[in-house]
């Protein structure tokens, strides 16, 4: 919450402001996003305009989670811009308001990030992910094979092909 009470309501008022904050919980999607209680770094300009303060900035900060394709962890910095006016009255459900003269940036920022970090995040672009019959992970082991598919319709007949070994006293 940014309190706005003592900034008055002229048009063309500014101030900037740099802040490190803690990342709220949910700030991401389920394999990806920005880890509850890790620093955010904001930026922030609120200029006064007739209806409402316009604030305007860029967060930053670091996202972890998995690759979606092979499951090893991965971390990037990210770095969102926004901008978002808030009105002093009369806010539809739609847009921000100044409520009590202060400002919530907690929704701006959450949908800022999230709106900007992959559903789908791969530790490289090209990530060959995980064997669909064994769950070895492929970029390990480019050369990785099982051999040829035996049809199953035909499994009863690999049995009778195999000799049972005899069975020792």
């Amino acid at each position: 919450m940014v309190e706005t009470r003592g900034w008055g309501r002229q048009p063309g008022t500014e101030r900037t402001e740099h802040r490190t904050v803690q990342a709220p919980t949910d700030l991401g999607h389920d394999v990806y996003g920005v880890p509850e209680g890790s620093t955010i770094e904001l930026e922030l300009r609120f200029e006064a305009v007739m209806d409402g303060v316009l604030v305007t900035g860029t967060a930053s900060g670091r996202a972890s989670g998995e690759c979606v394709r092979c499951l090893e962890p991965i971390e990037d910095d990210v770095t969102v811009d926004f901008q978002e006016l808030y009105l002093f009255e009369d806010a539809s459900e739609e847009e921000y308001a100044l409520e009590d003269d202060l400002l919530d940036l907690e929704p701006l920022l959450r949908e800022a990030v999230v709106e900007t970090l992959p559903h789908d995040p791969w530790c490289v672009p090209d990530c060959p992910g995980l064997c669909p019959e064994c769950g070895a992970r492929l970029a390990d082991d480019p050369q990785h094979t099982h051999g040829a598919a035996i049809d199953p319709r035909w499994s009863a007949l690999q049995q009778v092909a195999q000799p049972e070994s005899p069975e020792v006293p």
